[in-house]
């Protein structure tokens, strides 16, 4: 990402709209985690701020109209995005989900993603965060098929 963006600020986990005219990162500018919207690849071309209360981890909807990301308390959130030409404007922030989930981390200490959107926008994939709990395991079953 550093030869996308460059700056100061703490810039992660970038994501490239489905269309590929958009790209979505968590950037601390503010001083918390944000997440912000850029055009792509002309990032010049403007910024908008998506998140109003902290973000992390943002994720596109299949179809390019809401961003997902996880808030200060790593439950998820949406917003709508309306596109108009060569703008971008997201709508009001709704929380989806009250339970907390593990954000995902490296080992290095890096965000991840621990999470995922279904093409229908309609469900996730999340690791479920346990108080105490220093890490997560994900255990993945291949080729399964009820008996």
């Amino acid at each position: 990402m550093d030869t996308v963006l460059q700056g100061s600020s703490l810039l992660s986990t970038p994501e490239v709209s489905p269309d590929g005219r958009w790209l979505a990162y968590q950037s601390n500018e503010s001083g918390r985690p944000e997440i912000y919207a850029r055009p792509y690849p002309n990032i010049e071309g403007g910024r908008w701020q998506i998140s109003t209360q902290g973000g992390t981890r943002p994720v596109w909807s299949r179809n390019g109209r809401e961003l997902f990301f996880l808030d200060m308390q790593g439950r998820l959130s949406v917003v709508p995005i309306a596109i108009g030409g060569d703008s971008l404007v997201p709508g009001t922030v709704q929380r989806l989900l009250e339970t907390v989930y593990y954000p995902g981390f490296t080992t290095r200490g890096f965000n991840l993603r621990g999470y995922d959107v279904s093409p229908d926008g309609q469900r996730f994939v999340m690791i479920e965060a346990h108080e105490g709990d220093s890490q997560s395991v994900l255990t993945i079953a291949l080729n399964w098929a009820p008996p």
